[in-house]
């Protein structure tokens, strides 16, 4: 591009007004649309989520950009800027009154990052435009810069950059496109690139150098910004694929590791036929710390138990290994349901990480077929009888982890052969309703198949009638279902 003092050939023809017009109208839709869309960004929780701030961050950039496009497309219609500010405000405005545009100190932000040089090689005249002097933090009484001295204002480690760029530029006659870094005389940092070319004359020496220099600080900080916000996402996202990885690792290590039917306690003259099934949320990611379990005690009961702890993930997930090891170390011990779970809420309340959960835990007496149990905060077990349903009457009991010291009672349920206990947890049925409401309507959901659980042959044929209910639903968390069939 030919430096407008010593050109030797006619500009070039200036775009047509009404295509720029155009593209400043399309300009200002962009920009409009684009505050839409930061304004949809803001959130209250920015300042924690990784990808609402890389989000904000690609938006903050893109207004730089359309900032600086729209600031380029009014200088063209403009055509070249007056001498003074008077002349500005003289200037013949435009024949048809434009659409609003970017605000008066918006402009003038932007054509104080613009600036232009030039270097005569033959006179040692040298001119910089007063956005250049501005850009330096020079005042243009100290006078422009040589190119020997332009080297004092930039920072050290672009000093070798700059000369190359130079060099290169009036000996070998090429394009300079370069960025450097300045440090102005308030010691404060900016970023400028500079496009410029040589000027040769007749005999074909270098005559002269013009560039233009833009100052770029705030497209360099907001792709920063945007580099630091995607490795924050990217490191972010790792550790919860490594988090989910260790919970799922964790869960499958604890949860009990036969798959279909099976029969407690072995070799008896009155058993249990029992089936469990884990039913991941419609959100694979949330890992919780729901369980099921059913354990053979040394003096031939069975125990079983179904839980949930509050939270997700790595937490949730290792707080429900250390209830459950601590349910069936105590078990074997031969503590009761009421006792045991006032053991495991002040385990709870004790624990490093305290946490909350609810439970249901019973002991089955194969020779007495009577079921004991209890339960902390926890939908009471189903019993199904004759192709029909009810909740059993609960003890009392609070949330574990709730209350120091709280009790635990018992009740003692007699079962009949072919009996159907259905214990869950509450996540099993989809909410409708909220609250109360929504443990009586899962309970209610659940009862409602008492006439098909009345046609099956095993506890894990029942098991396949719930997951064929609940199972394909998206459900808000995880949940366990563990079913017992009383054998005659």
């Amino acid at each position: 591009m030919p430096s407008p003092l010593f050109a030797d050939h006619s500009a070039d023809r200036p775009p047509e007004r009404e295509t720029v017009e155009a593209l400043i109208t399309q300009a200002r839709r962009l920009r409009g649309g684009l505050d839409a869309v930061r304004e949809s960004t803001v959130d209250t929780s920015l300042a924690t989520d990784p990808q609402l701030r890389w989000q904000r961050a690609l938006c903050d950039l893109a207004v730089h950009h359309l900032d600086d496009l729209g600031g380029h497309l009014d200088q063209l219609r403009e055509g070249l800027p007056a001498e003074s500010a008077d002349d500005l405000v003289e200037a013949e405005p435009p024949a048809a009154p434009p659409e609003p545009g970017p605000e008066p100190h918006e402009r003038g932000a932007l054509l104080r990052r613009v600036g232009s040089a030039e270097w005569n090689l033959l006179t040692d005249e040298v001119s910089w435009s007063d956005e250049l002097f501005a850009m330096f933090g020079r005042a243009p009484s100290d006078g422009p810069l040589t190119l020997d001295e332009l080297p004092s204002l930039v920072h050290p480690e672009d000093q070798d950059g700059l000369a190359t760029m130079v060099t290169d530029c009036l000996v070998d006659g090429r394009p300079i496109d370069g960025e450097f870094r300045i440090v102005r005389p308030d010691e404060t940092l900016r970023t400028v690139h500079m496009v410029g070319e040589p000027v040769l004359d007749a005999d074909g020496s270098t005559a002269c150098m013009w560039a233009v220099l833009r100052d770029i600080s705030e497209l360099r900080r907001s792709q920063q910004a945007v580099r630091e916000t995607r490795d924050s996402l990217h490191r972010e996202r790792q550790i919860a694929q490594t988090e989910h990885r260790l919970a799922v690792e964790l869960q499958e290590a604890v949860l009990p590791p036969w798959r279909g039917s099976l029969r407690f306690p072995h070799g008896g003259p009155v058993a249990l036929d029992l089936a469990g099934r884990y039913l991941p949320s419609g959100t694979r990611d949330l890992i919780g710390g729901d369980w099921y379990d059913a354990l053979q005690l040394p003096d031939g009961t069975t125990l079983m138990s179904v839980g949930d702890l509050t939270g997700h993930g790595v937490t949730a997930t290792s707080g429900m290994a250390m209830v459950l090891g601590a349910l069936r170390g105590m078990a074997v011990a031969g503590h009761r349901p009421g006792p045991l779970m006032g053991f495991v809420n002040q385990l709870l309340d004790t624990a490093a990480q305290p946490a909350l959960g609810s439970a249901v835990c019973g002991r089955f007496d194969p020779a007495a077929r009577t079921l004991e149990w209890a339960q902390a905060g926890h939908p009471a077990p189903l019993l199904f009888r004759g192709g029909t349903g009810r909740a059993l009457d609960p003890p009392e009991g609070v949330l574990l982890g709730a209350t120091s010291g709280a009790s635990y009672t018992q009740h003692t349920e007699q079962l009949e052969p072919g009996d159907l206990l259905v214990l869950h947890t509450d996540g099993l049925v989809p909410r409708r309703a909220q609250g109360a409401d929504a443990t009586h309507e899962g309970a209610e959901r659940l009862l409602a198949l008492a006439p098909r659980f009345a046609g099956t042959r095993s506890a894990q044929d029942c098991v396949r009638i719930v997951v064929e209910e609940f199972g394909t639903a998206e459900r808000e968390d995880d949940a366990c279902v563990l079913i017992a069939r009383m054998g005659g």
